[in-house]
């Protein structure tokens, strides 16, 4: 990290914002020094993401001051940030999957010479910026056929042909390899150590230490804390953002007693949209009653398609071939509210999409799949007065914030909503749990508490699918590990059998 400088590269200065009654933001102050890489921490809801939405333009502040280079800026859109040198790499890549890398890079910002685009001038920069860093593309390959790993380089490529300077990252890591991972670490370096600013907004606290020069923390929308990550650790961060000590690790013994079988699977194939191209191929697994059986694979090699044909096995859409069966019936020709009804609970892949209504209350949100419970129905009638306790009773149980049962569930944050989930799925007592993605963008706390209540279920006798591509999540929950890779089982562990690297080598092809 440079000397700090009298001139910051970004200043916040007593940022306010809010949404409703709700401050997401309230007085925050942030100081961060050019050439270094500057990590924002905190809980769900503790206002980092607002922060740097009002940093990039998407929002605006109530009240404050937002400084970049020593000048105070008032954006009217993020193309006022850009403009200016910032750039941001959102959480959920922003791609347009049929076009190509070249245009997804190019759009908005389409070099033209005389009115025509002069497409040889852009590739020529990009193929310099791409040799520069290490960010190697297929440049006429459509995004949607390019891995993952590939698709973030597409995404920080899209800045650095803007020229940023300022680089705002949200969980960059949050689907990639450990070897993907240590790649995109070398750039960064190489980018500060070029004079570049790079802010990452991470819930990993092993990142911010191996990666950060300096971390805030933020806590309730206001700034907790400021180390250099030299003078600080792990643990003393989880503690400051949490505002209590938290056990960074969960202690998961083997399984002692099974069961019987909870989930299994023969053969399972999924045709692709084509036809022709298999989404999985062959994929055969058992999850036996009181056992966590993990799930480890980089995103896009047939997760989804394996949910969709335990799930869903029967739609005419799946075009699954083989046998499910869950608790020892075959359920090959069942429709999913039926296989729900034996007990299955499901965390989905995609909260927002598949898990929630968003423009509906808490209170809605919870009853999802749950209507036919004695304990919310009698003769077709809703026991509403049951419902309003039960959903209070839960946020209060898993912390869930705000606390207000008629708040949309789209007003929430992302760990809150997932906490929203869990508090449903785990309210039908259920016998089988298949949980993809659990504690995605989930800070340490409710990690925390979602890793014990899921090996409670565990012990109670439920048979659980864990689908993760947290290795660190799959390494510490799991009796045994399969690995998915393009969908095909490329190798099964038992607990203790594999390191973090091998898994990751297993993950990627090798």
């Amino acid at each position: 990290m440079r000397p700090a400088s009298t001139t910051a590269a970004v200043e916040l200065r007593e940022l306010t914002k809010r949404f409703g009654d709700v401050p997401a933001n309230a007085g925050v102050n942030l100081r961060v020094e050019p050439g270094s890489i500057h990590a924002i921490i905190g809980e769900n809801g503790a206002g980092k993401s607002t922060a740097m939405k009002l940093l990039y333009g998407i929002y605006h502040p109530d009240s404050g001051e937002i400084f970049v280079d020593g000048k105070p800026r008032l954006w009217r859109s993020p193309s006022d940030a850009i403009a200016c040198g910032l750039g941001m790499v959102h959480q959920h890549f922003m791609l347009a999957g049929p076009h190509t890398a070249l245009d997804n890079i190019l759009l908005g910002a389409e070099p033209v010479r005389w009115g025509w685009l002069n497409r040889p001038a852009a590739l020529k920069k990009l193929e310099s910026l791409a040799s520069q860093y290490g960010l190697l593309v297929d440049w006429r390959c459509p995004v949607e056929e390019l891995s993952v790993g590939v698709q973030q380089r597409v995404e920080i490529l899209k800045l650095l042909y803007r020229d940023a300077r300022v680089l705002i990252l949200d969980e960059p890591t949050g689907v990639l390899t450990p070897q993907e991972t240590n790649n995109l670490f070398r750039n960064l370096r190489q980018m500060r150590d070029e004079g570049k600013t790079i802010l990452l907004v991470t819930h990993k606290l092993k990142e911010v230490m191996a990666l950060a020069d300096r971390v805030t923390v933020f806590r309730a929308g206001r700034v907790a804390g400021e180390a250099l990550t030299s003078e600080t650790d792990a643990q003393g961060l989880a503690n400051l953002m949490v505002g209590r000590k938290v056990a960074l690790k969960q202690e998961a013994p083997t399984a002692q007693s099974r069961g019987g079988s909870a989930v299994e699977a023969e053969g399972l194939g999924l045709a692709g949209a084509s036809g022709n191209r298999r989404k999985l191929a062959d994929v055969s697994l058992n999850v036996q009653c009181g056992e966590i059986v993990g799930l480890a694979g980089v995103e896009g090699n047939g997760q989804a398609e394996l949910l969709q044909a335990l799930l869903h096995p029967a739609e005419p859409a799946c075009r699954t071939t083989g046998c499910v069966k869950i608790l020892g019936l075959d359920v090959t020709t069942w429709d999913a509210s039926r296989i729900r009804q034996l007990g299955v609970a499901v965390i989905p892949e995609d909260r927002q999409k598949e898990g929630l209504l968003a423009e509906r209350p808490l209170r809605e949100n919870f009853l999802l799949g749950l209507q036919r419970q004695p304990d919310f129905n009698s003769a077709g009638f809703l026991k509403f007065n049951n419902l309003s306790e039960a959903v209070a009773v839960s946020i209060k149980d898993y912390d869930i914030r705000p606390a207000k049962l008629d708040l949309h569930a789209g007003k929430l944050s992302g760990g809150n909503q997932q906490k929203l989930i869990i508090a449903r799925e785990f309210h039908r007592k259920p016998k089988v749990l298949i949980a993809a993605q659990p504690t995605r963008g989930v800070d340490v706390g409710a990690i925390e508490f979602i890793h014990r209540r899921i090996l409670r279920a565990r012990d109670e006798g439920v048979g659980i699918l864990l689908i993760s591509s947290d290795l660190d999540e799959v390494l510490a929950l799991s009796d045994r590990i399969l690995v998915i890779y393009e969908g095909r089982i490329a190798g099964e562990f038992s607990r203790g059998q594999v390191s973090e690297m091998e898994l990751g080598l297993k993950m990627g092809g090798s």
